[in-house]
């Protein structure tokens, strides 16, 4: 079984005491291919990196994340396409609005989105998007850039059943979390995922955030990591009446078209 988790915040300090060995875990835990998320101008040239030293293994986003929208310049601009010119780098993002916590002003977050949304337009690469409480403007942005923008993933879905399928309406595709195992704010998922077809399904950690609270025994730091991946896969395959290596299977060959990324070994 081979998986592939599409969104792992790697470069992240919680990883700086042994980061080598949570990545050795995720292999031998059957994680083939791990794509490093790029959130901000920090840590976007971080995940570079990263992947650079793990070729095939792993890849990056780059991207400034809606908390950071304030910092979205336009020498921030030129930065996130210089690293976008990398074939190691597989989407723009992660970017999008978050009106949750606003952490950037509402209008700084639009514009930054509409940036990146016109580098992805102009690089060709996918998106990896963020929404959070946003979801009018959100689709207001995105349908300004219709028919221009490639493949989409709406990563960490935490949304309603309407928004999924709008979602899903506009071809765009789903990333499903450890959010589907917290049994206080994600049990609406388990009804939503029979729902998304497996063209369209894509699974992830966000480590090290959202821990599967279902994860027997728990990590005594509750850091989540890559190597959970698996167990978001066996709480998925039971949500939706299937077999797990059939739906590490399809979530694989999803993942790898969506990022074109190679066959591992």
């Amino acid at each position: 079984m081979q998986l592939i988790d599409i969104g792992a915040n790697l470069t992240h300090d919680a990883f700086d005491r042994d980061r080598d060995a949570v990545i050795a875990r995720a292999r031998a835990a059957g994680v083939a291919q791990m794509v490093v998320t790029g959130a901000s101008r920090e840590h976007s040239p971080k995940a570079l990196e990263l992947a650079l030293a793990h070729p095939g293994l792993l890849f990056a986003t780059a991207g400034v994340h809606p908390h950071h929208a304030v910092e979205y310049t336009a020498e921030c601009d030129a930065e996130m396409r210089a690293l976008l010119a990398h074939d190691t780098v597989v989407a723009v993002g992660e970017c999008g609005l978050d009106y949750f916590r606003d952490f950037s002003p509402r209008p700084a977050q639009r514009r930054a989105f509409e940036m990146q949304l016109q580098t992805a337009v102009d690089t060709g690469k996918p998106l990896f998007l963020h929404q959070r409480d946003a979801h009018d403007d959100f689709v207001a942005i995105m349908k300004n850039f219709e028919g221009r923008i490639g493949p989409a993933v709406v990563h960490c879905f935490t949304g309603t059943r309407e928004e999924a399928f709008a979602y899903l309406d506009r071809d765009w595709h789903i990333g499903i979390t450890g959010w589907l195992c917290d049994e206080r704010r994600g049990q609406h998922l388990r009804e939503i995922v029979p729902h998304i077809p497996l063209g369209r399904l894509m699974i992830e950690t966000d480590a090290p955030y959202l821990l599967p609270r279902t994860l027997k025994p728990l990590p005594k730091d509750r850091r989540n990591e890559p190597a959970f991946l698996a167990h978001i896969v066996e709480e998925l395959a039971r949500d939706r009446g299937a077999k797990v290596d059939s739906i590490a299977a399809a979530t694989t060959a999803t993942a790898r078209a969506f990022f074109r990324l190679p066959v591992s070994a």
